[in-house]
């Protein structure tokens, strides 16, 4: 058994001998399978190993070379040092590169458990049995679910190494399990299709089979007979799934290396009240269970929980440590990668806080309005702030879910629409590494007929 902590040293130890001012080394191992099926039968099953390990080195006159390799044959690793130091002599200096400093670092949080055993050593036919039972249970929640155009299970085992010349020595490992269905309603010549996902660290946190087949196929039929409506501008509700994507674009203007080039709609709004009290948007990378915790980020610096907006101010920009570094600021502990990859900024587990209201009450408040349940297009432009996607979804009248609503468009400002988030729900969901709650806006434009 190779002992891959001890390797990452070696790597950085061989660069520091071969001259390299700094030295990092990032090392993948990972083990995953997945299945799909198809009107009960099997369509894919597939398991895969990978491991790899990436090098980061800096020159004593501020070059910075790159390499990442999959052979972990000692000759190989030799060579691999040495072509990252190769690399670096063919890169222009640059005095802001640099690996984080020990003080920048930190101590590792607190982040609890990350590894379930018993996704570890899930069985082999486990796959198979839940992504048959969520077809099966979509099916027969209505006689007008045809077909499943997308159905399955996985199961990922990672552990991830680091070493640097400048303190870091650490790993940790974590698993990840997951269900999904995308099933496919069909009446009078009409398809409609909608998903439903659920991705969790630990088995027994994770929805059953069941649930997942069954809300996939409620969402589907829900949306039999849609139609478009008349272009208007009225309030707007968006579901959690929907929700979790708006926080996305609200971290993707906080992205520092965005504020430093100057194009981000959140220059210089940094401490002004950008949202009604009831918005905190954090990243969190130590959050129990979260799909995005960490111990450290993709360069060895601690993870945290950073308040992007708190009580509705912005708060705080996300950085890695050559963006801080450019920007005159401090690393937040948002430096994300793989072993093939330079770190860039990411987020953890980013999502926004609960309110107390349940969500039938934001709509029951809702005399003519706009349910979101899907949408296409990446939402929000970070420079300008304009929004606008298309959109799936139901019709709000008199406080009620009257009708379904397809190809529509939604449009907005992001400043604007967290100026006009007037309600939060109190069903806060993930799905994944972000998450927010039923959310609803006091107007946007949505445009039909």
């Amino acid at each position: 058994m190779i002992n891959y902590e001890q390797l990452t040293k070696k790597i950085v130890q061989r660069a520091k001998k071969k001259g390299a001012k700094q030295a990092e080394a990032f090392l993948e191992v990972g083990r995953q399978s997945s299945c799909k099926v198809r009107d009960g039968e099997i369509e894919d099953l597939t398991q895969a190993t990978s491991k790899g390990v990436g090098l980061r080195v800096i020159t004593q006159d501020n070059r910075l070379g790159f390499a990442y390799t999959s052979d972990f044959e000692p000759s190989s690793l030799d060579a691999f040092v040495d072509r990252a130091l190769q690399l670096a002599q063919t890169a222009a200096p640059d005095k802001l590169n640099g690996l984080p400093t020990a003080k920048e670092l930190g101590k590792p949080g607190e982040t609890g458990e990350l590894y379930d055993p018993a996704v570890a050593e899930l069985a082999g036919d486990w796959k198979i049995k839940a992504a048959l039972e969520i077809e099966k249970a979509g099916k027969s929640v209505d006689p007008r679910i045809a077909t499943f155009n997308n159905v399955g299970a996985g199961d990922y085992v990672a552990e991830v190494y680091m070493a640097s010349s400048e303190g870091v020595s650490s790993g940790y490992a974590g698993t990840y399990v997951y269900l999904f269905g995308s099933p496919v309603a069909s009446e009078s010549g009409q398809l409609q299709t909608s998903y439903w996902i659920d991705y969790k660290r630990f088995l027994e946190d994770l929805d059953s089979p069941e649930e997942v087949g069954r809300e996939a196929a409620r969402r589907a039929v829900r949306m039999l007979g849609a139609k478009r409506v008349k272009s208007q501008q009225v309030p707007v509700i968006f579901d959690p799934m929907m929700a979790s994507s708006f926080v996305g674009n609200v971290a993707a203007a906080a992205d520092g290396n965005a504020i430093y080039k100057n194009s981000s709609i959140f220059v210089g709004k940094l401490g002004k009240r950008l949202a009604p009290e009831s918005v905190t948007v954090l990243d969190d990378g130590l959050l129990e269970r979260g799909l995005g915790t960490s111990p450290f980020d993709g360069e060895g610096v601690a993870t945290r929980r950073t308040a992007i907006l708190e009580k509705g101010v912005l708060r705080s920009y996300l950085y890695d440590s050559f963006t801080a570094r450019k920007a005159k600021a401090r690393t937040t502990g948002n430096a994300s990668r793989g072993y093939n990859s330079l770190p860039h900024i990411g987020t953890n587990n980013l999502y926004m806080e609960p309110g107390q209201r349940a969500p039938e009450e934001l709509i029951r408040e809702v005399k003519n309005g706009f349910y979101v349940t899907a949408m296409l297009g990446r939402g929000a432009d970070p420079v300008t702030g304009e929004y606008s996607r298309g959109a799936n979804g139901l019709w709000i009248e008199n406080g009620e879910l009257a009708y379904p609503v397809q190809e529509v468009t939604v449009a907005g400002n992001l400043l604007q629409m967290l100026q006009d988030v007037d309600a939060i729900g109190s069903d806060l969901q993930f799905r994944g590494s972000a998450g927010a709650p039923t959310i609803r806006f006091k107007q946007m434009t949505v445009s039909g007929d």
